[in-house]
């Protein structure tokens, strides 16, 4: 039984991975990696300012990956891929809409070394 198991493994991924491997499963396995990636951006942000950041890169690699991932879902014609990234990417994107307005408006009260100088004299 074992000896089947393994065998009906092997063709599995045999088909997988070699037979069935085509430019659209290349391109899928990159989105992923890329998708991927947003994480290893994290983890460093993370551990150079010795707390828990999310990175603008992070959100950058979720909306490239998810984009070529909903590329792949509808090359593939998969439901479940479509659904997940094209939801997804809305968030992403909002996120960066997010920190951009955050950064607007600190950009917007830190005053100049002139303005600080003039409402102190």
């Amino acid at each position: 039984m074992l000896m089947r198991l393994s065998h009906d493994l092997g063709l599995y991924f045999y088909d997988l991975v070699v037979a069935r491997f085509d430019l659209w499963a290349a391109f899928g396995v990159l989105a992923q990696f890329v998708f991927g990636a947003r994480f290893i951006v994290q983890w460093i942000a993370s551990e150079k300012a010795e707390k828990s950041v999310i990175p603008v890169g992070f959100w950058i690699l979720s909306i490239s990956g998810g984009l070529m991932t909903l590329v792949y879902g509808f090359a593939r014609s998969d439901i479940v891929i479509i659904l997940g990234q094209a939801f997804s990417i809305f968030i992403y994107i909002r996120n960066l809409m997010l920190i951009a307005k955050e950064k607007k408006k600190a950009d917007g009260s830190v005053m100049s070394g002139s303005e600080v100088e003039a409402s102190a004299g």
